[in-house]
């Protein structure tokens, strides 16, 4: 019996079960700790700095050298329930070195908040940051928002319409956004094993699915997915990027070849790959344009 185009239930279940396709997984999850803590360690940064009242609602902010820089915000994943900020500084080296200020944002986890909160929590913190980052050497006017997995689909609902008076920002508050690996339409999930922990009805994957709120002001926007992820996977970046071009905002997709799901975000620290000078590129960076990426 079929649950969701044209796959069984089991075979749903693969498709969304991202840690099966990755055998080495909780070493990759030990590096993003790992380079993260020597992240922290080595540059300049301000962590567990408060965006709102609750405990887990803080950033850890890496500023740029001189004012007036673009700003590198990441979410991270972990299918909502799983890592926090401090596994998310990677690429903070690469990054601050380039010209930027780096954020890494904190949100409570699933099941204990439901998808609505961490939702809202995204927002509020990239709020605060619009009104803040100044304060770090970064220009509102130009922040870059990435996430990988769970934090694609959080950069997703960044973008979607119909928020933005109510938290105090502009439309255009995203200058460009870079979701790795994310999930932009929700109605499988509450049809898989994710739903466990996710508790989504029909309606609550519909009001937080990016593809059911693409915004009538776009702005740049990168995508990539590891090579080895589930054609689930990639056809939903795929559709989400041929429905952002539709609407005519620019979107560019960016092989990434011989990573996986998880991996991926560790490029993010290799000013060589691919993907960096096409994220540099993309915030006016200086080098970034190296061997015609």
């Amino acid at each position: 019996m079929t649950q969701y185009r044209n796959f069984g239930a089991a075979e749903l279940d693969a498709q969304y079960n991202a840690r099966a396709t990755t055998p080495n997984v909780l070493d990759i999850l030990a590096q993003y700790a790992e380079q993260s803590a020597r992240a922290r360690a080595a540059l300049p940064c301000e962590l567990d700095v408060a965006y709102g009242d609750h405990p887990d609602e803080a950033l850890d902010i890496f500023p740029a050298a001189r004012p007036g820089a673009p700003v590198f915000v990441f979410i991270h994943g972990g299918y909502w329930r799983a890592l926090n900020k401090s596994d998310s500084s990677n690429m903070a080296p690469t990054f601050t070195q380039a010209g930027a200020t780096v954020v890494a944002v904190n949100y409570s986890l699933a099941p204990g908040a439901s998808l609505d909160t961490i939702v809202d929590q995204c927002r509020r913190a990239l709020a605060w940051i619009h009104r803040n980052i100044a304060r770090h050497n970064g220009d509102a006017r130009r922040i870059h928002v990435c996430g990988s997995s769970a934090g694609g689909h959080l950069v997703g609902m960044m973008l979607a319409d119909g928020w933005h008076a109510e938290y105090g920002v502009p439309q255009d508050v995203v200058a460009g956004a870079i979701p790795l690996s994310g999930l932009f339409d929700l109605a499988p999930i509450p049809l898989t094993h994710i739903n466990a922990w996710m508790k989504l009805s029909d309606a609550d994957a519909r009001r937080n699915s990016p593809m059911m709120h693409l915004p009538m002001q776009g702005c740049p926007m990168i995508v990539s997915y590891g090579e080895t992820e589930t054609a689930e996977f990639k056809r939903q970046t795929d559709d989400y990027l041929a429905a952002w071009r539709a609407r005519g905002f620019p979107g560019t997709y960016v092989p990434m070849p011989g990573t996986n799901h998880f991996d991926l975000v560790l490029t993010l620290n290799d000013a060589a790959s691919p993907l960096t000078r096409a994220i540099l590129r993309q915030m006016g960076l200086a080098g970034a344009d190296r061997d015609g990426a």
